[in-house]
């Protein structure tokens, strides 16, 4: 009893809580501010500029925030500004974004998926050559392919007519009973679907990689086949890395320039191609107000990806890229 009350009034043990405004704290935290400064000041640049009205961005002060909100410029921008001949903004490009997105980000995904899923579990004679290749594919630079990729969407328009023997509206035409794939958007997303391939399947196959092999022995031994085994165990379990392979891809494709500026045509422009043709304009007057709205615009989408599905971004891409 003695000894107890002794060390009750000896005080608490353990170690020493820390400050809160210790020297190691202070230092860590001014630096996060001054970066996070850093990066944040433009785009507050353009949030005040874009809601600010020529004749008071022509008095010079960037940074200050604007006497009286307009959103004229946002307005114009949407369905106004002129690219080239068109003037009908960023609207029609944005919709053709919508359509090389959706079907870019599905196709790849799932391909990739089903690729990973049978690299880590069903392993087949050659399956590390084509893994190897995969990779490989990863890192060979965009700008070495594509030429060879414009002959491959010419050429393949005359392959597809002659395998199906008839037109194919959905791609476009060029003359009667010829496939026009160059210049379409079916085109661009076959482009950017395959060359999604490489990364999403190492991503994938990394985090299937990382999933108790118990669990797909067991269901073997139940009698679970290929499909089954995808369907039921691996997918409900591969919603981060499915987040993670949805951010890369949206980020990718949405900001595409390269590719939409090749691959396409002036009415089948993506968003990206749109906005340089509005900011490089050198006719008339340079609305710098417009122009900061339009370069907001062009960028929700994937912002909106990133805020929505941060946590589990972090959580699959630790996952899927630190195993295999």
């Amino acid at each position: 009893m003695a000894d107890t009350t002794m060390h009750a009034l000896s005080g608490p043990t353990g170690p020493k809580p820390k400050k809160r405004l210790s020297r190691g704290n202070i230092i860590v935290y001014g630096t996060l501010l001054m970066f996070s400064m850093y990066y944040l000041l433009p785009l507050y640049v353009m949030i005040v500029t874009s809601l600010k009205g020529m004749p008071e961005i022509r008095l010079g002060n960037v940074f200050s925030p604007p006497l009286e909100v307009t959103y004229e410029p946002w307005v114009k921008a949407w369905s106004e500004a002129c690219t080239g001949i068109n003037c009908d903004g960023l609207s029609r490009g944005f919709w053709n974004s919508v359509q090389i997105l959706v079907p870019s980000v599905i196709l790849s995904i799932a391909i990739a998926s089903v690729n990973g899923y049978a690299l880590s579990h069903w392993k087949f004679k050659g399956s590390e050559t084509f893994f190897t290749i995969l990779i490989i594919g990863a890192f060979i630079p965009y700008q070495t392919m594509l030429y060879p990729i414009v002959i491959m969407l010419r050429e393949g328009g005359d392959f597809l007519t002659w395998i199906l023997n008839e037109p194919l509206e959905w791609v476009g035409l060029e003359g009667p009973g010829r496939v026009r794939i160059m210049g379409s958007l079916t085109g661009l997303v076959l482009v950017h679907t395959v060359f999604g391939m490489p990364i999403l399947t190492l991503l994938f196959r990394n985090y299937f990689t990382s999933i108790p092999e118990e669990l797909f022995k067991a269901a073997r031994i139940d009698g679970a086949g290929f499909w089954r085994i995808f369907f039921q165990i691996m997918l409900p379990m591969a919603l981060p890395i499915f987040v993670v392979a949805i951010i890369l891809q949206v980020t990718g494709i949405w900001n595409d320039f390269l590719f939409g500026v090749i691959y396409t045509k002036p009415e089948t422009y993506p968003m990206t191609v749109q906005l340089n043709n509005i900011v490089n304009s050198v006719q008339g007057i340079k609305e710098y107000n417009v122009n900061m709205a339009a370069t907001l615009l062009t960028g929700l989408v994937p912002l909106i990806i990133y805020f929505a599905s941060g946590k589990l971004f972090v959580r699959g891409i630790a996952a899927g890229a630190v195993k295999g």
